[in-house]
């Protein structure tokens, strides 16, 4: 069996999100090597680096300053390398306005952030055990927001 980790990015402003996900990721009983960034700009820096180790799977919250979760949603939808990496949001925001704009623009699932850290470690399970490629060909609205 293959037990080389997942590569994981987590984009998140706010740093106590960011350590409850890192947290969490530890205690799941899936091998991951996780990287954090601050804001939307840093990622899409490190993404369009020519060394950089393209992701499995990337967390996305929505509301960061500098670049935006929507923009970076966009920017990776639009470049030809990046284009088919998973993308999770992962935010506080239920607006459907907002689950509706990213279903359009490409991401892959939509995570409301949990309140606790048992539903928070769930969430992520579920979604690192996702097969993605049945995941993406049967995307419809129903399966996008995931529910805990």
């Amino acid at each position: 069996m293959n037990q080389s980790p997942l590569n994981i990015i987590l984009t998140d402003d706010d740093i106590d999100d960011r350590l409850f996900f890192e947290e969490a990721i530890e205690d799941i009983d899936i091998a991951t090597k996780l990287t954090t960034f601050n804001h939307g700009q840093e990622l899409m820096n490190y993404l369009q680096s020519n060394d950089t180790a393209l992701p499995h799977l990337i967390f996305l919250d929505l509301n960061m300053p500098i670049k935006n979760g929507m923009e970076c949603l966009q920017d990776i939808r639009n470049n030809p390398k990046l284009q088919h990496t998973i993308v999770a949001i992962y935010s506080t925001s239920s607006s459907e306005s907002d689950i509706e704009k990213t279903f359009v623009n490409g991401a892959n699932i939509y995570i409301n952030k949990p309140n606790s850290f048992n539903d928070l470690k769930k969430a992520i399970k579920k979604v690192l055990q996702i097969n993605w490629q049945y995941h993406t060909s049967n995307l419809k609205k129903e399966n996008f927001l995931l529910r805990i």
